[in-house]
């Protein structure tokens, strides 16, 4: 069988082109040393291996192939060389052209940029050190805390709030807890009860909540239910008692 090189077909022994694609096909014979199948212009046998090219070496008595050496043609003489022959010009000398004397143009070179490196003044072993004392930087670094305060509304009395407490009681004096604003000195302070309502701290929040009052605390003219507390912002009215006698403004600063 023939194998077709383009589509594989396999066409009967003796076929010149492929009965599929019509493609020439490649003449065949055997290998003389196997006889496998094989095309006749290989060069060697895909069976066994073999080398089908026809012998180009001789061999010696002792069995080794020896190349037969390549005849090598003298060399030819060496073509003579040509003299240059003056070209004729008109009165011009080329030998002691001024054009030959000029030399070339120097090549122009631009000197390397050199980057400027900040110099950083190191202090010295033993250099004096300004003095810095840790008071100043305490207080350099110590943040400013607001202020609160209570506006009587019917006086315009200014009652600045405590600071070092986390817990400020509003009323009156009395034997059970001792108030932190007494509120005994306005007008109508009678309407409010010893303990009145207390204004916690709690970060930079504060917080009042009605302790058991008699009259009640209100926030904004709303009534604050006991065991509910309410976080003051800056404007809110405190009522401590009915009727709004006795009224302050929160305020922060």
């Amino acid at each position: 069988m023939v194998v077709c090189p383009n589509c594989n077909y396999q066409n009967p022994e003796g076929a010149t082109q492929c009965e599929a694609c019509y493609t020439p096909l490649p003449s065949m014979t055997s290998c003389p040393h196997c006889g496998a199948t094989i095309q006749t212009d290989a060069s060697f046998c895909g069976q066994c291996g073999s080398n089908l090219q026809p012998a180009s070496a001789e061999t010696n008595p002792d069995g080794i192939e020896a190349m037969i050496p390549t005849q090598v043609s003298a060399p030819s003489e060496p073509l003579a060389e040509a003299t240059p022959q003056p070209v004729a010009s008109s009165g011009l000398n080329l030998e002691k052209s001024p054009l030959a004397e000029v030399p070339p143009p120097a090549m122009e070179t631009t000197p390397p940029v050199v980057p400027v490196v900040p110099v950083v003044p190191v202090a010295t072993v033993g250099e004096a050190q300004p003095n810095i004392s840790p008071g100043s930087q305490n207080s350099a670094t110590q943040l400013q805390q607001q202020t609160a305060r209570l506006l009587h509304v019917q006086t315009n009395a200014s009652l600045e709030l405590p600071q070092n407490v986390s817990v400020i009681h509003l009323g009156k004096p009395n034997d059970l807890v001792p108030p932190d604003i007494d509120v005994s000195g306005f007008p109508n302070s009678e309407i409010v009860s010893r303990t009145h309502a207390d204004i916690r701290i709690e970060g930079d929040a504060y917080y009042i909540e009605d302790v058991g009052s008699s009259n009640g605390t209100y926030i904004n003219n709303i009534s604050l239910t006991k065991g509910n507390r309410h976080r003051l912002r800056p404007g809110d009215r405190i009522s401590l008692g009915k009727g709004d006698l006795v009224s302050f403004i929160f305020q922060l600063s």
